[in-house]
């Protein structure tokens, strides 16, 4: 639906274009600007995709999870190959695709080649396989059934197709993703088959297995492609991408960023308070913090700008908060879904673990929005938004289908199916705007019409179909680098599995911690720290699911070793992965702020740092203290009260050092003083808060004296955007 029918901004010039942005800087390639007719093919087949994943809900296939993850790989990887280039841009062609795609421009050039369609026959031939009746000379007819007997003794036909559909997985990866995570793969492939070629006095030496015992790992065992992580992929992830291709379709992100705008738009600290607010609201539609990012600050940055934020300070807080969207419940990001199954554990359940953790990353980001609010002297903005009870009014509906997921997790309905009721929730009340209003529907931030056209019913209704079919199958094409990246990682689980080189790595690097270690505590906090650069290292290389997935196989088990509680150490783990996407030195959706805003890249970095700092230490809490669990709200009510208004303290302390401003500028001391109070409060046992509360209170007790004596003087700092003018 339309939002408020008032004047949210006037157009700046220069514009940033959203779509070329996040194809450029997200952790996901730009795909191919098809051609208008090969263009509804792909739609048509990702429509038919999505038809067949909503059916599987309600009316599973009678062979079971693994012949429905078969099919749903078959239907899937061939559109990679007609979707993605080979090469990151069209050959010969200086057109950003971002651009082309947003102009509506096609490029026949940029069409799959003929290659390209050889490698999608033989992906749908080989994913499908085992389904297929193809004759077999030594066993009579295939078939999955007779594919499963086979298990343990494939036929060379077998061995042939299983390794093809590794080397498509793989390059579909590389297509999607780049080249780290096929390369990682490789080298474990290397591993499990080389692995009785090395000295036998090495810790991480095998008997080494041969060709067809890693393919029949890989293509007819749970651990390989058909795994957990493909299976969470084909049961929750398309689904919510489809809930959230729905409701953007309906309007529901223009209507999150307005109505984010319209509560606080009466103080100088109302930018940044609507930043933080929007990113969170905007991240349920997108699912993808670098997109966050980008979408918010196409309408964001303007009104930072005329408020008078810096640059990179404004970038900052973009990155922050679009990537706060993926930390936080109801929907978080795909890697909350594979926690849920490898716990086993319902979804409701990782989404409480997440509660206090977001609550206390978003204050994070207020008290920094409203420090910088005044260290900067922001001034108010006045915005022609509409009121935001009226526009609740007007347009609050899109609240209800997230309502509807939250209240159907909580009577233990899966998540799969709690999801296509919200979906259905959102499609419906879309149709009821498309009969009543009779608009069209906004929703970018490009129209700035103060009244729209009402329809003809039939064209309304046309639109609104049309809407609904393609919100539908781009919910599958955004899927693909997700699914291909699951399926990828098949590779690497089982290797480990067959090899037992996670355990193997989780042992040395707690003997490498033990090593530095004089205590178990010490020990605790090693590891920890070790582990943490480790997952920020490599989640710099492959995107949010593969390094989830990656730790936990091999981090997660030295951590659980030392007697860390497997919630604590999946959410540790989750943290780290989704933080490096703002971590330098690659910080992609820090990069993309950068380009919006205009600020220098570095800097940008470091301010999204300042802002999530507190995300970046609290998980260690989860680890390094036996009340960590409070923090995943593991305990009694009152206990997670406590440890969370300690946290909070925390927080405050943090945001006191990174930004340097109380009452007035802090000197070098208070902020000294900040930095051990707040790591001491966040160890959660009462020795350490108690000095961590003394430290905190005369840093503030030094603050206080000194800005009352008149030694600190409140003034702004910084450079800004452009020329401050008087508040009004």
């Amino acid at each position: 639906m339309t939002t408020s029918s008032t004047r949210s901004r006037d157009p700046e010039p220069g514009t940033p274009d959203v779509d070329a942005l996040t194809a450029e800087y997200d952790e996901e390639k730009p795909s191919r600007t098809l051609s208008r007719g090969l263009e509804r093919l792909v739609v048509l087949w990702c429509f038919g995709v999505a038809i067949f994943v909503v059916r599987q809900v309600f009316a599973p296939l009678e062979l079971g999870s693994q012949y429905y993850l078969v099919w749903f790989l078959g239907l899937t990887l061939p559109l990679v190959f007609l979707t993605y280039r080979m090469r990151g841009r069209a050959e010969g062609s200086d057109v950003d695709p971002g651009a082309a795609r947003t102009s509506g421009a096609t490029d026949r050039s940029d069409n799959p080649g003929v290659v390209d369609w050889v490698l999608a026959a033989v992906a749908l031939l080989v994913a499908l396989y085992p389904v297929l009746p193809i004759p077999l000379s030594e066993i009579g007819f295939g078939g999955y059934k007779g594919f499963l007997d086979r298990q343990g003794s494939l036929v060379t036909l077998d061995v042939v197709a299983g390794a093809l559909l590794m080397l498509l997985v793989l390059e579909a990866t590389r297509r999607t993703t780049g080249l780290v995570l096929p390369a990682v793969c490789v080298a474990f492939f290397a591993y499990a088959y080389y692995g009785g070629f090395l000295p036998v006095d090495w810790r991480i030496s095998h008997l080494g297995l041969d060709l067809s015992q890693i393919v029949n790992a890989l293509y007819n065992e749970a651990s390989g492609f058909f795994g957990v992580p493909l299976d969470v992929a084909a049961t929750y992830i398309v689904l919510f991408t489809i809930y959230g291709a729905v409701i953007d379709k309906m309007g529901a992100g223009r209507f999150f960023v307005e109505f984010s705008f319209s509560l606080f738009r009466r103080s100088g600290s109302a930018p940044g308070r609507t930043v933080a607010t929007s990113g969170f609201l905007l991240g349920t539609v997108s699912g993808s913090g670098t997109a966050t990012a980008v979408t918010l600050g196409s309408f964001a940055w303007p009104i930072l700008k005329r408020a008078g934020y810096p640059r990179e300070a404004a970038g900052g807080m973009l990155a922050a908060s679009g990537i706060g969207a993926i930390l936080s419940p109801p929907t978080m990001g795909a890697a909350a879904f594979i926690i849920a199954e490898y716990l086993s554990v319902p979804y409701v359940e990782v989404l409480i673990w997440a509660i206090v953790p977001t609550l206390l990353y978003y204050l994070g980001i207020f008290l920094a929005v409203e420090i910088d609010a005044r260290r900067f002297g922001a001034r108010r903005v006045e915005l022609a938004i509409g009121n935001p009870l009226r526009l609740l009014a007007r347009s609050g509906y899109h609240f209800i289908s997230l309502g509807v997921i939250v209240f159907f997790l909580a009577i233990d309905v899966p998540p799969f199916k709690a999801v296509v009721y919200a979906t259905g929730v959102a499609a419906l009340f879309g149709l009821a705007e498309a009969v009543l209003s009779r608009r069209r529907v906004v929703t970018g931030f490009d129209d700035y019409d103060e009244e729209l056209e009402r329809m003809p019913l039939g064209v309304s209704l046309r639109d609104y179909a049309t809407r609904l079919f393609m919100a539908l199958s781009s919910g599958i094409r955004s899927a693909l680098p997700v699914i291909a990246v699951c399926a990828a990682a098949g590779v690497i689980t089982s290797v480990i599995a067959k090899t037992g080189l996670g355990q193997i790595l989780s042992e040395l690097l707690v003997a490498a911690a033990d090593a530095l270690s004089f205590n178990q505590a010490s020990l605790i906090v090693l590891s920890a720290l070790f582990s943490a650069v480790a997952i920020l290292v490599l989640g710099l290389a492959v995107p949010v699911t593969a390094s989830f997935i990656l730790s936990w196989v091999i981090i997660g088990p030295a951590l659980i070793t030392l007697g860390v509680e497997a919630p604590q150490v999946a959410m540790f783990i989750f943290y780290y992965a989704v933080l490096s996407e703002v971590s330098p030195p690659t910080a992609l959706a820090a990069v993309a702020s950068a380009a919006i805003t205009g600020g220098r890249v570095i800097p940008t970095m470091m301010q999204a740092c300042k802002y999530t700092l507190p995300a970046f230490l609290a998980p260690m809490a989860f680890v390094v203290t036996d009340n960590g669990a409070l923090l995943i709200a593991e305990g009694d009510l009152l206990d997670i009260a406590w440890a969370f208004v300690v946290a909070g303290c925390a927080v405050a302390a943090l945001a006191i050092a990174t930004t340097g401003w109380v009452l007035g500028p802090t000197t070098k001391l208070e902020r000294a003083l900040c930095v051990p109070a707040a790591l001491l409060l966040l160890y959660l046992v009462p020795l350490s808060i108690a000095i961590g509360f003394a430290l905190l209170a005369l840093a503030l007790v030094i603050h206080v004296v000194r800005i009352r004596s008149g030694r600190g003087r409140p003034a702004p700092t910084g450079d800004r955007a452009d020329e401050p003018a008087p508040a009004t």
